[in-house]
């Protein structure tokens, strides 16, 4: 067989070996209004390549991306329409890309690596994502915060984690929520492994809402409740808070099972309770004024908004039946400081042991209280900086009235 039969068994060989799914090689012959033609190195099959199956820039001139000689691989699509002299085929190097890129993406799926993407446009319900292929982002796999505005996201540059991926349909779901939860998780180990509940450590707020505010203490959110920011009602948070404000925060929480971390404002300052007490010590003896009286004593103020107790065994040498009998609402009466509880917030006095005409001897001694009478206070004694439940207060006056 002679030199040229050989070459030309070789060649149709070649030719025949084009098949649709391929990968070849091929090279520019001509640049034409919104295609490109090309040959097969080597195998003497031609060929067309349209716009959309080489950039996916709609509007872009071809001639500006390629010139005759040019070489790169592509993706053999299908054959022609019609009897085409050498077979004619289209080609597409976008869909090579994207199997290419289908290829990388599927093993950082099973790797549960990172990927890095630009958003490209947003759509209903969510965002497009050139990650070598195109890629959904669902809204509501953004961000672990809610999201109503997609446009300041179109452009970005975002690492994201591949959730599900199936190259046969063309499917490619994204989300930056679980990336972000996992560094938020990272972080929080990080953090709370340095911090005690009873810390106090510098804070910013980072974000405010109708509950409370978000304070960033070393790169992780904890949350001030409305009810801990201060001793004093708070309407909203944005009513004593900024974002951005510095502040001073108490830990008071740590749930590593849910990654939460529980902070307070006012319990770095001083309480009401102890502001009202620092100057006052057992055994002074002051003029209050009487605020309520109950089946069991009398309430007298201390300082501002704050009470101390007179319990009815308290308030006179003589037996009295009733605290109504003998004070009013209103009255105002000298009182002895018996006892201070800080961690209750609860003070004791008595009138009795303040009257000028008791005795030395049980003006200047502290009066002993019953088993009866201690049980007594702690019954109607409440966490409140009164020290006292309101509902019982009001409870005995309701008896008094019937």
């Amino acid at each position: 067989m002679s030199e040229n039969s050989n070459q030309f068994l070789d060649a149709l060989k070649q030719m025949q070996g084009v098949e649709v799914g391929d990968i070849v090689d091929v090279e520019v012959l001509d640049i034409e209004d919104g295609q490109i033609d090309v040959g097969v190195e080597n195998a003497g099959v031609e060929g067309v390549i349209t716009r959309r199956e080489y950039t996916s820039d709609r509007n872009a001139d071809l001639r500006d991306l390629v010139k005759p000689g040019d070489k790169f691989k592509a993706l053999v699509l299908r054959r022609a329409g019609g009897d085409k002299e050498n077979g004619e085929f289209f080609f597409s190097v976008t869909r090579l890309k994207e199997r290419e890129a289908y290829d990388k993406l599927q093993k950082d799926f099973e790797d549960g690596n990172a990927v890095e993407g630009t958003v490209t446009s947003s759509v209903r319900g969510g965002l497009i994502v050139d990650v070598g292929t195109r890629g959904f982002l669902p809204a509501s796999l953004i961000s672990n915060r809610y999201v109503s505005d997609l446009k300041p996201y179109i452009g970005k540059t975002m690492k994201l984690k591949i959730t599900e991926i199936d190259p046969n349909k063309n499917r490619l779901i994204l989300s930056h929520k679980d990336l972000v939860e996992e560094e938020r998780e990272e972080a929080f180990d990080k953090v709370a492994s340095q911090l005690v509940v009873g810390d106090v450590v510098e804070g910013k707020v980072s974000r405010l809402t109708n509950f409370g505010a978000f304070i960033d203490v070393g790169g992780v959110d904890g949350l001030v409740h409305i009810s801990e920011i201060s001793y004093k009602h708070v309407d909203k948070p944005s009513d004593v808070l900024k974002v951005g404000q510095d502040v001073k925060v108490k830990v008071i929480g740590i749930d590593n099972d849910r990654h939460r971390i529980s902070l307070s404002i006012k319990q770095t300052e001083p309480s009401p309770f102890e502001q009202a007490t620092a100057d006052l010590n057992e055994g002074d003896i002051f003029e209050g004024e009487v605020k309520s009286l109950t089946n069991f004593g009398a309430f007298v103020e201390v300082a501002d908004g704050i009470q101390g107790l007179v319990h009815v065994s308290e308030i006179s040498n003589k037996h009295v039946d009733k605290p109504s009998d003998v004070l009013k609402v209103g009255q105002s009466v000298k009182v002895k400081v018996l006892n201070i509880d800080p961690s209750d917030r609860r003070i004791s006095l008595s009138i009795k042991a303040a009257d000028s005409n008791v005795s030395s001897e049980n003006h200047n001694s502290r009066p002993r209280r019953s088993r009866n009478e201690n049980s007594v206070n702690k019954k109607y004694m409440s966490d409140n900086d009164n020290g006292f439940a309101l509902g019982d207060i009001i409870g005995d006056q309701l008896k008094d009235r019937k």
